[in-house]
């Protein structure tokens, strides 16, 4: 078991209206034994868009869910146990969980920058990226004008794995999470892709964000699975 600060990052998928209605509702409901979990730092609750998550439109049968735990153990513990967490499980039709270390983090998150450095980066390893902000309000409606063109020019890239657009509040605080099968493979998308560096150039001229954050892992565990098939099993050799 790890002993140093562990990170899930967790997704659920919901069929029927129901079941829909029921996930959207937790987004305001006070998770009273997700808050009390032993070992847990710091999580969110993520709600989704159309279109891989990247659309305006919400989607209202996929959630996520991101924790930062002491240790690995206060993390499998969790998944085992605790009632908030198996109420998800439950009542989605599937689930899938990614563990990880991280190796690179700047920025913050709700004021504070819940990550901590714990293994070294290694260009050349299985990597899962994070990026968070909050968008100003005068800067929506040309921070969306661009996302289209973004997640259309993510597709299909050498050594992507896994994306999906996740945000704790539509419109304004969004996130991005993907995986790769090597750090290199998304130095070359984010650096080298010329549409991708010119968002990010707006984003510094422009002053696009009010708050921002960039984290880089290495995944270390994954159980569960995504639209049938669990997207790291072949990378890590885990159910």
């Amino acid at each position: 078991m790890i002993q140093t600060q562990v990170i899930s990052i967790s997704f659920f998928s919901y069929q029927g209206n129901w079941d829909k209605w029921w996930a959207f509702q937790q987004m305001g409901v006070p998770q009273t034994a997700i808050n009390r979990a032993k070992g847990l730092q710091f999580w969110k609750m993520l709600g989704s868009g159309a279109a891989n998550g990247f659309g305006l439109k919400p989607n209202f049968g996929a959630y996520g869910m991101l924790c930062v735990w002491d240790n690995e153990n206060a993390a499998r513990q969790f998944f085992r146990e605790n009632a908030g967490f198996l109420k998800f499980k439950t009542r989605c039709q599937e689930d899938w969980t990614v563990f990880l270390q991280t190796t690179k983090v700047h920025g913050l998150w709700s004021g504070t920058c819940p990550f901590e450095p714990t293994v070294t980066s290694d260009d050349q390893a299985l990597t899962a990226v994070l990026t968070r902000a909050t968008i100003k309000y005068r800067h929506l409606l040309n921070f969306w004008k661009h996302v289209p063109k973004v997640s259309q020019s993510i597709e299909d890239r050498k050594g992507l794995i896994f994306s999906i657009g996740v945000g704790e509040l539509p419109l304004v605080q969004q996130a991005t999470f993907s995986l790769w099968e090597s750090a290199q493979d998304m130095i070359n998308y984010a650096y080298r892709s010329s549409y991708h560096k010119e968002v990010v150039q707006k984003t510094r001229q422009l002053g696009w964000y009010k708050e921002e954050m960039f984290a880089r892992f290495s995944p270390f565990a994954t159980e569960g699975s995504w639209q049938g098939e669990n997207p790291l099993k072949k990378y890590l050799q885990q159910n």
